[in-house]
């Protein structure tokens, strides 16, 4: 793990982990974090649903590409842990599989020991840091992962809270930057919430969360098609998130209403 200095966890606003972590059924959060889940759930009746079918599909997407042959996971916006974990899904299926984690939410950092269990064929790691800061992620994710060979980056449930303005956090760029980074046969696992599909109600979800101070962008799906120029997308290609490769549980959860959330996994050529 990384040594860098724990920061003083916020109470006073909501962050987005937390937020995330009520509507799992986790215990890692604030009053004021339940407060904003709740009025949004409120507003937005798919929001849990949308949460737990975004986990759901991180574990198929990390299973695929376990499946397909890779053996190194960078999970970045890791969020508060909810077993299972990533590691634990991708280890499961190949127990040598080596895992490195970032995220910048001191809380996430205190729980940074849960995320730290790895099977012994494998290793995994965790990196206190902004995914703003790609030198300093992948830099350290280096002592762990090998970027000469083929890294599955997971960027799941985290776009939506980046802008795409080269004045601001030039998200497409930000990804560019990662995957340049990546060997040839990597795969991108990554999810974003879509006005598509409810515009009215995601438009007031996006304003919940920019008045608890969290930037907010849904994106359609030209937009979140953007993230996967050059790369090669796994069918079924880009879909609300119950439609990705379905498990029984998610085939139910479609018949419960909408899903407003892209998800896709690529393979770089």
């Amino acid at each position: 793990m990384s040594d860098a200095e724990p920061l003083r966890i916020d109470t006073s606003r909501p962050h987005p982990a937390r937020v995330y972590d009520w509507w799992l059924g986790g215990k890692d959060n604030y009053p004021v974090d339940e407060e904003l889940a709740r009025r949004i759930a409120d507003e937005d009746e798919a929001a849990v649903r949308s949460a737990r079918a975004n986990r759901r599909f991180m574990h198929r997407a990390v299973r695929v590409v376990a499946h397909a042959g890779i053996r190194q996971f960078l999970d970045i916006g890791t969020g508060i842990p909810t077993e299972p974990n990533l590691h634990q899904v991708a280890q499961e299926a190949a127990p040598e599989a080596r895992v490195v984690y970032a995220d910048n939410d001191p809380i996430v950092l205190r729980h940074a020991e849960a995320l730290l269990h790895s099977s012994p064929e494998g290793a995994t790691n965790y990196v206190h840091a902004d995914v703003r800061d790609p030198g300093t992620i992948l830099r350290l994710s280096a002592e762990t992962l090998d970027f000469s060979r083929p890294v599955a980056l997971s960027l799941v449930a985290l776009t939506h809270y980046l802008d795409a303005e080269p004045a601001g956090d030039d998200v497409f760029g930000l990804v560019k930057r990662y995957l340049a980074e990546l060997a040839p046969g990597s795969y991108l696992i990554l999810s974003q919430v879509t006005p598509d599909l409810n515009p009215d109600v995601i438009q007031k979800v996006a304003d919940h969360f920019r008045a608890g101070g969290t930037p907010f962008h849904p994106r359609p799906i030209a937009e979140f098609s953007r993230f996967f120029e050059g790369l090669e997308l796994l069918g079924p290609g880009v879909i609300p998130a119950s439609g990705w490769r379905p498990g029984a549980e998610d085939v139910a959860v479609q018949a419960e209403g909408i899903v407003p959330m892209y998800v896709a996994v690529a393979r770089k050529p």
